[in-house]
């Protein structure tokens, strides 16, 4: 079996009810980031932890030092574990990302967290171009209702079109608990 990472992207509290950039579904997937937390931690396999902020005070959401760009309880990381910044989409651009996953001698990276649509899809595109294998789990990321061109794109629609686009050619796709139940 290849030596596994599971990267867990943004789950952080302005995603969650009552935040500023509420995803749709976010409290059943950061239950299942708890539990692929979990089965990594029993494993003692790595685990990467991914914190956007904005470089500015009037973002959006995630702004610098704020209680909104905080990780939500759920995925808190543990002793040891890093917890590295990012200021773009991509949690590969300008971030220790590659150099981390190349110290733990990573080949395989298990992706989770929000949003569907942006960053666990910039982040899964970018490990399959830099040469890992990736697998997404799928009901442990989030997104949110988009709209383009006056088009309303419901959140489940929009995950839905990523899971499909990634799983074609980027990553094997997974729930939680069938990856669970299968890697030991």
């Amino acid at each position: 079996m290849k030596r596994q990472a599971l990267i867990v992207i943004d789950v952080q509290n302005d995603y969650f009810p009552g935040g500023k950039w509420e995803q749709a579904g976010m409290d059943a997937a950061a239950a299942n980031v708890a539990a692929l937390l979990a089965h990594f931690r029993a494993r003692q396999a790595p685990v990467v932890h991914i914190r956007h902020e904005f470089p500015s005070e009037d973002a959006p959401f995630f702004t610098p030092g704020s209680e909104g760009a905080a990780i939500h309880p759920t995925a808190a990381p543990a002793p040891g574990e890093p917890v590295l910044l990012k200021h773009h989409i991509n949690s590969f651009r300008d971030t220790p990302l590659l150099d981390t996953l190349k110290e733990h001698s990573v080949e395989e990276v298990v992706i989770c967290g929000a949003m569907s649509h942006m960053c666990v899809d910039a982040c899964t595109r970018a490990a399959n171009d830099f040469g890992f294998a990736v697998t997404v789990v799928h009901d442990a990321c989030a997104s949110r209702d988009l709209e383009f061109d006056g088009v309303r794109v419901p959140a489940a629609h929009a995950h839905a079109a990523f899971m499909a686009a990634l799983g074609f050619a980027y990553a094997r796709m997974s729930s939680a608990g069938q990856f669970i139940d299968t890697v030991h």
